[in-house]
């Protein structure tokens, strides 16, 4: 890196990822893809190594990091003049927000009239905070989180989304360079532009919209595909089967390249509820003790006198310019649920059921509920019940939190029958919360309530572990590291071990716990690339996702698959090192391995995990194998990183479902994984 001292603020703290984002002008996306026709071999000279201040930002703690420490003390440029005071005032304002002054709202229901709906996307305007001005908003129905669809299972849905979005972009986007004041909150904890110009591309993007009904199993046609985007006076139709167990799916906009902008202006979430015949016998609390808590994070913009404006703020901070710029995943200071910042919720002295949602761009969330003292609420009043894709086989009493990456989500059970008059609040009990941990406040009504609800001690008796036979086609996703330039997703495929030397671009070598080593070469990288992984339809597969981050701190990658549910199998921990980047002749980094990446032990599982899911954590340096059984409608899909900066820069492929008898006709069917 050219400037390594941009990024001495980061020694400040701990715990959180850089995770470069939006590629800029300067980035190679798939620079030295290596396709069939060869794998180009390393010249001599590697990548710069990344800086101990880099590695900070990526989340490793300083106290493995002395160089990072070093670096702080020698360097760092401290903000003057005119940008220090737009900063201080930036920080003075989001001061001024007092919390939990504005009740959570809670989103109205729909069903469909004979199995159809509209849900019509409109220009709105909406308080995000009582002592904010109102936010101009692009939305489902009229309001900042959409309206809460319900539908049997079994029943087939026809979803018309209308789209009536009109007017200017409603986000105002900027780019800064990275700049550090230790007296103040870091950048992206701070609201304002830091004296950046409106990026005209984005004021000048239309309302161009797609639907995706993130975790239904539905035909490749009704799926929401990232291309296929409607505008004003077009509708996207769709048909949802909801032939699978009562879950809390959700909707969001995927339109590509823009969902990390297009769900900034409103079309971030709403919640799509399943419910069936086992859900109901389990008779949980439900009509206004069933409730949302759709939760992420914005940021908002200031006028010239540091006061706020209303409108919303996408403020991309690059962090490095050398060799690649490299643009910092949003985050912001201001924590929203159910679309207002730090509301609260007034409940009985009972049982509640809360389907939470982490519907973010980034940043992950450790939810915990503390009392007025900080202590947490006991396990025997805090359960988990389900996970993305439906309810678990038996309850998970809560211990340590309940940790939801972007797209996760987690159905929960609340008992507030102790804590009559109390008041508590959810908070996020991640190192980087943001501003401050606070999402929300409940206050319990100081009565008795009447509440005769017992915890069932079995939930989903028809839940079926996932158990790929021996055999079963197996893919291997692969995700490369931040620097030199933006992480990668990589689809790999078995090969020889190449002669001569390594490292060459697109080789991976994996040495697994048996000390067995295996060859995979690179065989797409973007989204443009040919479908490489083509699905049996009704096929059970193991698919492995493999992060060669080396920051054990860092951001994981909420990996997502869509069009099924899938079930962790394991999670391994390895040793990355021999992972690098190096020049190509040509130009540009290729990225391979020196030496086999080797296994170093098993990691645990949580019960969620184990559990019917559709996204799932990858943290640095592990590998997770999920079973999946693609029993659903054929048709092409996609599978992607949930941050969305990530999936709008290319950690997105294809992948494509078909009838085997299809599959067999084809005349280049070869595609298919080795078992």
């Amino acid at each position: 890196m050219r400037n390594p001292s941009k990024l001495s603020d980061l020694v400040a703290r701990r715990g959180f990822l850089i995770g470069a984002g939006v590629a800029g002008a300067g980035a190679a996306l798939g620079t030295g893809l290596a396709l069939p026709g060869g794998s180009p071999r390393a010249a001599a000279a590697t990548a710069p190594p990344r800086s101990a201040l880099m590695t900070a930002a990526l989340g490793t703690p300083l106290d493995d990091l002395p160089d990072a420490v070093r670096e702080a003390r020698e360097a760092g440029p401290r903000l003057t003049g005119a940008a220090a005071e737009r900063a201080a005032r930036a920080a003075r304002a989001a001061k001024t927000l007092t919390p939990f002054l504005d009740p959570l709202p809670v989103p109205r229901v729909v069903r469909g009239r004979k199995g159809e709906l509209t849900v019509t996307m409109r220009q709105a305007r909406v308080r995000l905070h009582r002592s904010l001005p109102y936010t101009r908003l692009w939305t489902y129905g009229g309001a900042h989180v959409g309206p809460t669809i319900e539908a049997k299972r079994g029943s087939r849905l026809r979803i018309a989304w209308e789209n009536e979005l009109g007017g200017d972009y409603p986000v105002a986007a900027v780019r800064v360079p990275f700049a550090y004041d230790p007296e103040l909150p870091l950048m992206w904890d701070r609201p304002g532009r830091e004296g950046a110009a409106v990026r005209a591309d984005v004021a000048a993007l239309p309302p161009w919209a797609v639907v995706h009904l993130h975790g239904a199993v539905t035909g490749g046609g009704n799926d929401g595909w990232a291309e296929n985007a409607v505008l004003p006076g077009a509708a996207q139709l769709a048909e949802y089967p909801n032939e699978q167990p009562a879950a809390g799916l959700w909707y969001h906009d995927h339109a590509m390249h823009i969902t990390h902008l297009n769900v900034m202006t409103g079309l971030g979430a709403g919640a799509y509820l399943i419910r069936d015949e086992e859900e109901r016998r389990l008779r949980l609390p439900a009509g206004d003790r069933e409730i949302p808590l759709v939760v992420y994070d914005r940021n908002l913009d200031l006028d010239e006198d540091g006061a706020f404006t209303g409108g919303l703020l996408y403020k991309g901070i690059v962090v490095a310019d050398d060799p690649y710029e490299l643009v910092r995943p949003f985050t912001g200071p201001f924590n929203l649920v159910n679309g207002v910042i730090w509301p609260h919720l007034d409940v009985d002295a009972g049982w509640y059921r809360f389907r939470a949602l982490n519907a973010s761009n980034n940043r992950p969330y450790l939810l915990k509920i503390l009392d007025e003292d900080g202590g947490e609420l006991p396990s025997t009043a805090f359960r988990l019940i389900g996970t993305d894709s439906g309810l678990l086989p038996r309850p998970d009493p809560v211990t340590a939190g309940v940790p939801l990456t972007p797209g996760e989500r987690a159905d929960l059970l609340v008992d507030f029958s102790a804590l009559r008059g109390r008041r508590l609040r959810l908070v996020n009990a991640l190192p980087e919360p943001g501003a401050r941990p606070d999402l929300m406040e409940f206050r319990v009504a100081s009565r008795a309530g009447h509440d005769a609800f017992v915890p069932p001690k079995h939930l989903a008796t028809s839940f079926t572990p996932v158990t790929p036979p021996d055999g079963a086609p197996e893919r291997l996703v692969v995700v490369t590291p931040v620097y030199p330039k933006d992480p990668e997703l990589w689809e790999m495929e078995e090969t020889e071990a190449p002669e001569g030397d390594l490292p060459i671009d697109g080789i991976v070598q994996i040495e697994d716990e048996r000390g067995t080593v295996r060859t995979f070469r690179r065989v797409a990288a973007t989204f443009e690339d040919p479908v490489r992984f083509t699905v049996a339809a009704g096929a059970t597969e193991r698919w492995k996702f493999l992060s060669l981050e080396k920051s054990e701190g860092a951001y994981p990658h909420p990996m997502h698959l869509h069009a099924v549910a899938f079930q962790g199998l394991s999670r391994e921990v390895y040793d990355v090192s021999p992972f690098t980047f190096f020049e190509l002749p040509g130009g540009g980094y290729g990225a391979g391995t020196t030496t086999p990446i080797r296994w170093r032990k098993s990691a645990p599982l949580t019960a969620a995990e184990r559990g019917p899911k559709d996204v799932i954590s990858l943290a640095p340096a592990q590998l997770i194998t999920v079973g999946a059984t693609f029993d659903g409608p054929p048709g092409r899909f996609m599978h992607h990183c949930h941050v969305y900066e990530h999936e709008d820069m290319m950690m997105m492929r294809p992948f494509v479902v078909q009838p085997e008898a299809v599959m067999a006709l084809a005349p280049h069917h070869g595609h298919r994984s080795r078992p």
